[in-house]
């Protein structure tokens, strides 16, 4: 494809006419290389280049104490994401995931007066929901509330869970106690850790279809809510109702004693809870750890003009803040199709690419040194400075022709990793790309086209990478070992800057996989490296 280059940034250009953006939806050069022509006629040519693309298998293991992460560098900004579920598919093989949390008194050395014996507890979540996807909401004018016999009015409103995977079938939670010690919250703990449990459950809660409601109870009298199924909002909630028995003899029986006077001695007396699902095969849901709870009902003794009245008190846990948090996650892909493809092939790449989160597959790219060698003749030769650069990728429509849903361009992250010589050793690094050094957070690394359909394709631009290589005196031992990593997951925001990091990332909890075509010379689909360059007249 050939372009006239002045010609083509002059359309280009952004016009505002009446208030409309108007723009042009050719393939765009990048704006590294506009300056090169700006002053004379020039012609641009496309060309496409072979890449090698292989899998990354990262060991189905990734740090997941990193709940903390986004409070660490938003200071409560952004609210941290955990996952729970269940998925099973043909290409993936089994994902499910548990998770992990210490409890913490609200403070030491609770008293919880004369007499006291628990009613209830319960662990409070709050999935991530659908909200502009109300499935019901039913009253009941007519609703008595038990404690006291005071007429109500009781709403329920019902959403479906946000969630990957299949959306109609029931997952049952279950919450145990850990029985191990999880360390503190500075320690790093990796997917793969399964603290090690009570044998027996201390609760557990079957979500049906996937939905989340929410129960508003108010007062008739005076319109004074009398409940909520979360103690902090009115938000849909997931409320399992937890064993009587053990925070009777763990928490009130101890009043007054060690386990209860400071924070140490407690995380090692109650050592912290795990929930896990009991399926293998349903959907994935993200929730938000620190909008998690913990709710102790008791009674105790209260004189009211010599009468034992025995009023319900509530007791709040602390679920979240400084507490250590971490996932576990499982994989089976016995059988799946992953197996036949993801073989991390550096040299020739792999035919098939598996991008998965919550430490699955990653993609990577590297140049071939005989297209390096073309571009740099071209470049010497014939003074064809790039333009823009991009790597284009697209879906499987055979092997991920399936209802769930595509990612977005704001789903992926890409780096670019070396290995180069640190405290004397040879170390594999990463780092942002040069692109996005370059250009700085306003950069849009990636765009998406067709994710509707199937196929989808994505193109990642790699220009001023691509320029360091080419338009330098760089030999192939010096660029060799550079290649560029590809994840499902999102750059995370910072208090004070829209990307924390490089490696500040969603990967963590990511839920989503898709399989792309690769290194597959049979394919007119295979991963391809887009090259605008121009030469003068």
């Amino acid at each position: 494809m050939i372009y006239n280059i002045r010609k083509v940034f002059t359309i280009l250009s952004v016009m505002v006419l009446g208030g409309v953006l108007v723009y042009n939806c050719e393939p765009e050069p990048d704006s590294l290389g506009e300056q090169l022509f700006l002053n004379g006629a020039a012609e641009g040519v496309e060309s496409s280049y072979d890449l090698i693309a292989y899998n990354i298998k990262n060991n189905d293991t990734i740090r997941t104490d990193a709940f903390k992460l986004l409070d660490l560098i938003s200071s409560g900004s952004t609210s941290s994401t955990a996952v729970l579920g269940a998925f099973n598919e043909n290409q993936f093989g089994m994902q499910r995931a548990s998770y992990f949390t210490q409890v913490r008194l609200a403070a030491d050395n609770p008293d919880f007066g004369t007499n006291a014996v628990v009613d209830s507890v319960v662990l409070v979540l709050k999935p991530i929901y659908s909200k502009d996807s109300l499935i019901a909401t039913t009253t009941d004018e007519n609703y008595v509330y038990p404690y006291g016999n005071i007429d109500a009015k009781k709403v329920v409103t019902t959403y479906p869970i946000a969630k990957f995977g299949k959306a109609k079938k029931n997952l049952t939670l279950q919450v145990s106690e850990v029985k191990e010690f999880m360390n503190g919250y500075n320690d790093f703990v990796y997917s793969g850790k399964n603290f090690e449990t009570e044998a027996t459950f201390l609760g557990t809660k079957e979500i049906t279809d996937g939905n989340v409601s929410s129960v508003v109870i108010t007062k008739d009298s005076d319109n004074t809510q009398l409940f909520s199924s979360s103690a902090i909002s009115t938000s849909p909630a997931l409320r399992i109702k937890l064993s009587n028995a053990l925070f009777q003899s763990k928490i009130i029986d101890k009043k007054g004693q060690p386990e209860l006077s400071d924070v140490s001695n407690f995380i090692r007396h109650f050592k912290g809870l795990k929930v896990s699902v009991a399926e293998s095969d349903g959907y994935l849901f993200q929730f938000s750890p620190n909008d998690m709870e913990l709710i102790m009902y008791y009674k105790n003794d209260k004189l009211v003009d010599n009468v034992n009245t025995r009023p319900q008190t509530k007791y709040e846990f602390a679920v979240k803040g400084s507490n250590m948090h971490s996932a576990y996650y499982e994989y089976n892909r016995t059988g799946a199709r992953i197996n036949d493809f993801a073989f991390e092939d550096k040299t020739i790449g792999d035919k098939k690419l598996y991008a998965q989160g919550m430490g699955g597959y990653s993609i990577g790219i590297k140049f071939k040194k005989e297209e390096i060698d073309r571009l740099k003749k071209l470049y010497q030769d014939e003074k064809a400075a790039i333009i823009s650069a991009k790597i284009r990728i697209y879906t499987d429509e055979i092997e991920w022709n399936n209802p769930y849903p595509k990612p977005g361009a704001q789903d992926f992250t890409i780096i670019q990793g070396n290995k180069k010589i640190v405290n004397g050793q040879v170390k594999e690094t990463t780092e942002f790309t040069t692109d996005f050094t370059s250009l700085g957070a306003a950069f849009i690394p990636v765009r998406a086209y067709n994710t509707d359909k199937n196929p989808a394709s994505y193109e990642f631009t790699v220009t001023r990478s691509l320029k360091d290589i080419v338009e330098s005196t760089d030999t192939y031992k010096e660029y060799k070992d550079k290649y560029f990593k590809i994840d499902l997951a999102k750059f995370l925001q910072s208090a004070s800057n829209p990307i924390a990091g490089y490696n500040y990332t969603s990967r963590a909890f990511s839920m989503g996989r898709t399989v792309f075509v690769g290194s597959d010379s049979s394919s007119d689909k295979k991963i391809k490296l887009l090259v605008t360059y121009g030469t003068k007249k």
